[in-house]
Formats: structure tokens, C-alpha cells, sequence
């Protein structure tokens, strides 16, 4: 949804905005019926017949539910993180960079997520440092071999933040103005000046709703090829399922074998099932 150039997706051979291409796939599925409702979901009951949906605004009754509620950004969990969140402290480089346009920026991470912003960032900025605990990149090569070709990006390997600090801005508010970093190899720490930090070190599973539903030790829902969970009737896709590579191709493939496998799921309870046995 966040994403600046979508450039991966087979069938789009020139980037799209990720916005734009969310709004297509939503347009497609509404041209074949389905009904869309944007609500938060506060809770998932298993019944003996079924489910139950607690919406915000209302109440749902399944017989198979897909759950696609992806993941979250995982903290760095250093001094200064959430105090400054909102006031140069990021998880969207795309949302929150404009905000920051020609100061000098940090980016945390070393994965797809860290490599794409990062890219993002140098359209505002001609400065952006991105620093990674290991010693090579996470991402795809092709975008990784962009970044440290890019002569806007100063790349920095075995580096981690150790704390982030403030100092009233233009308008007066404690703001992110600094960052103290450490070399893993040599133990060396130091300070510098930054006008922000955007932090993308992976992510932590939103699996909350279905605490019934089997579990790897990272918290990521449990499924088989068929993308069906422990508990029948219930199926989870995308980045909230264990899997062995996350990418939009991936998730809508999960999607696409999760609504079959439901539909067959349902016709046999109703004694309409035509899968051969």
C-alpha cells in the first residue's frame, strides 16, 4: 500500500505506486462481486458452526475465515524510539519523508523494505545514510546493487543505533537531531547528526486475533500447502503465515489457493463437494 515503485509484480513491467496498484486489485475483486467493508477487527470466535467477527461497527458470522492481516514493523527498541516516533523517528519512508526534505537522513535495515526507501529518500534529499548489523545487504540483488551504486547513499555495514536524540526544531518541538552508532566489529561508538531515522528491520507477525491457531516461535501462523490452519475453516495467507520468502506475488498466490481451498471447505459441509477423493 506504502510502497513508492512496485517494479516485481509480473504483468507491470514499469514501476507502480503501491497505492495505485491496491486500488486496482480492489477494483478487480469488486467487478466480480465481492463486498468490501473497511472496519477494524476487534476479535475472532470460534463456534461449533463456524466463526464470529467482531467488527468495530458490526458483528459477522462465517463459516471459513482468510486471514491476511500481514505483519507489523519491528522496533529497534533503543533510547529515544518512541519518544521521538511521529517527530523523526519513521516505519515509512514514503508517508513521513516529504516531512524531511533536505536534511540528512538515516535508514535502518538491510532488507527489501530498507533498500526501497532508501531510494525513496534520495528524490528529498541528497544525503542518506544506511546503516545494516550484518555485513552485506538482506535484499534482492538487483535492488541492493542499486543502493550502493547510488552516489546520494553512504552505506554502512556491521553498524547498529545505539540511542536516539532530540533538540527543539524550527517550531520549537523535541525532534529527532542526532544518533549514536556503533561498529559491531570494533565496538566503537560515536555520534551524528541526523534529521531522521527510518527504520525497516523486519517485522513481527499480526497473528493476535487467533491465539487458538497453532504457532512458529517467531509468532507466525502455522499452515499447510493448502494454506489451511489447525483449526478448520480457518486458512491464513500472506506475511502472517509461515513461509520461506515474502513478496506480493507470494501473498496473492497464498490468497488465491486459501479462497479455492475455502470454497471447497464450505461445499463439503454443505455435501456439495465435487473434489475427487
Amino acid at each position: 500500500m506504502l510502497i513508492d515503485r512496485l517494479e516485481n509484480y509480473p504483468g507491470f513491467p514499469d514501476p507502480i505506486g503501491g497505492e495505485e496498484f491496491t486500488e486496482r486489485f480492489e477494483q478487480q475483486a469488486k467487478n466480480f462481486g465481492a463486498i468490501i467493508r473497511t472496519e477494524g477487527v476487534t476479535a475472532v470466535h470460534r463456534e461449533t458452526d463456524g466463526f464470529t467477527v467482531s467488527g468495530e461497527e458490526e458483528t459477522y458470522r462465517a463459516t471459513a475465515v482468510i486471514l491476511a492481516t500481514g505483519a507489523a514493523h519491528r522496533k529497534l527498541g533503543v533510547s529515544g524510539e518512541a519518544e521521538f516516533q511521529g517527530r523523526g523517528v519513521s516505519y515509512c519512508a514514503t508517508c513521513d519523508g516529504p516531512m524531511f526534505a533536505g536534511k540528512r537522513l538515516l535508514v535502518v535495515g538491510g532488507g527489501d523494505a530498507a533498500c526501497d526507501e532508501a531510494r525513496f529518500l534520495t528524490k528529498l534529499t541528497d544525503e542518506v545514510v544506511v546503516v545494516h548489523r550484518r555485513e552485506r545487504f538482506r535484499a534482492q540483488k538487483s535492488l541492493a546493487e542499486r543502493v550502493l551504486h547510488d552516489p546520494k547513499i553512504d552505506v554502512r555495514f556491521h553498524t547498529v543505533v545505539e540511542a536516539i536524540h532530540g533538540s527543539p526544531n524550527e517550531y520549537g518541538i523535541d525532534a529527532v537531531s542526532s544518533v549514536t552508532l556503533r561498529n559491531t566489529v570494533d565496538g566503537r561508538s560515536w555520534t551524528e547528526e541526523f534529521g531522521a531515522v527510518f527504520v525497516f528491520v523486519g517485522s513481527v507477525p499480526r497473528s493476535e486475533l487467533v491465539p487458538f491457531a497453532d504457532r512458529d516461535d517467531a509468532g507466525y501462523i502455522r499452515t499447510d500447502e493448502r494454506m489451511a490452519t489447525n483449526v478448520p475453516g480457518l486458512f491464513a495467507v500472506g506475511d502472517v503465515r509461515t513461509t520461506v520468502f515474502r513478496q506480493l506475488i507470494v501473498a496473492a498466490s497464498d490468497g488465491a489457493i486459501a479462497a479455492h481451498t475455502a470454497g471447497e471447505y464450505i461445499d463439503e459441509l454443505r455435501g456439495n463437494s465435487y473434489r475427487s477423493h
